[in-house]
């Protein structure tokens, strides 16, 4: 048995060889026989390479349905002209670089993209330039695929009648490295997408969200950019995530926040910075979460708790200068804070170890009285402000009294 699999392996590796040995280039140009991409894969065989020659293609609705790579000389233009989907891959082994992508069309019935991966396996989409879209890069129930170094310029005004730059949808196994989007209106969408790696991206000015997903599992994003969005990140409906050293910044507004976690569970959360945001973390029903060895600085709040979040810890945090650091909705805690560097804290140390010798009460009179009354904002730096939240620091009645961070550091943590 072990010798039929083996003489099998073979036959299929000598196979994939001969058809890479007898694979060609096809050149596509404005001045050749072959001037247009759609002419180019008919002509085309298994595994062979279309060169596209610096120019415009005034082409749309081009499906590669074979294993090819194509590859784009001086970013040609392949132009729409608002008609529809431009490029759809339907094969396995397709490789698209270096393409100059324009004017897809606009529908609300149908999501048409620049291009869209649709059932393939082992795909790559790398060095796009990708402009006056509704999506930009779509895959539908496509697995094992790589999405390098495009760039995705939107023009999004409305919600309603935009697009996502990078869509996935039913795909799993999927890397998205090294793209740069923006104005569209989530940058990075993730929908029933598992095992997924999204590293080094960076996701700004869009019009909700910089990086949403929903009813995905064992997904890992780091080292990402999340800027001056709607709202910077929304992770809703998902368990073993890890989110590990991305910069949150600059996420303004009424309903906005550096990330949003709903219904998150067996999580970890470690390495980030939330800087200048209206809410560093907005958790709501997320348990078992590990933060730690992240930085909040300046948000108006750090960490905003509305209920139903049980088991958390926070290890080893910088809070400094935050409005408030902690907000909590219930006078019922379950969840850990230790050694955290609180940059309000103003207990001692007297041994001198770098653990104050008092607790520390993250939670303030205050922000309760802001969470049922958000007009009350306007009172902040009151004299007033400043007695209640002593009173309920010595006395707590509507925060939870075990709230505390009994191990505070006294210098900021450095990793």
């Amino acid at each position: 048995m072990k010798l039929l699999n083996y003489i099998l392996l073979l036959t299929m590796y000598l196979c994939y060889s001969n058809t890479l040995l007898h694979a060609k280039t096809i050149t596509v140009c404005n001045s050749c026989a072959i001037n247009s991409l759609k002419k180019a894969i008919k002509t085309a065989h298994d595994f062979d390479t279309i060169s596209v020659k610096k120019g415009t293609y005034k082409e749309y609705n081009i499906v590669i349905d074979k294993p090819l790579t194509i590859v784009g000389e001086n970013y040609p233009i392949i132009d729409g002209e608002l008609k529809g989907e431009i490029i759809t891959i339907t094969s396995n082994n397709v490789t698209v670089d270096g393409l100059f992508i324009i004017n897809v069309g606009t529908s609300y019935t149908e999501d048409f993209a620049a291009i869209r991966v649709q059932k393939s396996k082992y795909f790559t989409i790398k060095n796009l330039v990708l402009e006056k879209l509704f999506f930009g890069i779509y895959l539908e129930k496509a697995n094992h695929g790589k999405v390098y170094h495009n760039k995705i310029i939107g023009d999004a005004v409305e919600e309603y009648n935009s697009g996502n730059g990078i869509q996935l949808w039913y795909s799993n196994h999927i890397e998205i490295e090294h793209n740069y989007v923006q104005n569209v209106r989530d940058g990075i969408y993730l929908e029933f997408a598992n095992n997924c790696l999204i590293k080094n991206n960076v996701s700004s000015n869009n019009l909700r969200y910089g990086l949403h997903f929903m009813f995905s599992n064992n997904d890992s994003y780091q080292d990402n950019t999340f800027e001056n969005n709607g709202a910077g990140v929304a992770v809703m409906f998902s368990k073993h995530i890890k989110m590990y050293n991305n910069i949150f910044k600059e996420n303004w507004g009424t309903a906005s926040y550096g990330m949003l976690l709903k219904e998150i569970n067996d999580a970890e959360i470690i390495g980030n910075t939330f800087n200048e945001n209206t809410i560093g973390i907005n958790i709501e029903g997320s348990n078992r979460i590990i933060y730690k060895n992240n930085n909040f600085i300046n948000n108006g709040w750090a960490i905003k708790v509305r209920g139903a979040c049980y088991t958390n810890s926070f290890l080893e945090n910088n809070f400094l200068y935050n409005s408030f650091d902690i907000a909590y909705n219930s006078k019922v805690n379950d969840n850990i804070f230790d050694k955290n560097y609180w940059s309000s804290y103003t207990g001692y140390d007297l041994n001198k170890d770098g653990i104050g010798d008092v607790p520390y009460r993250p939670v303030k009179l205050f922000s309760y009285v802001v969470n049922r009354t958000p007009e009350t904002i306007i009172l902040l730096r009151s004299l007033f402000i400043d007695i209640i939240d002593f009173s309920e620091k010595v006395s707590p009645v509507f925060t939870p009294n075990n709230l505390l961070d009994n191990n505070p550091a006294t210098k900021k943590i450095t990793w």
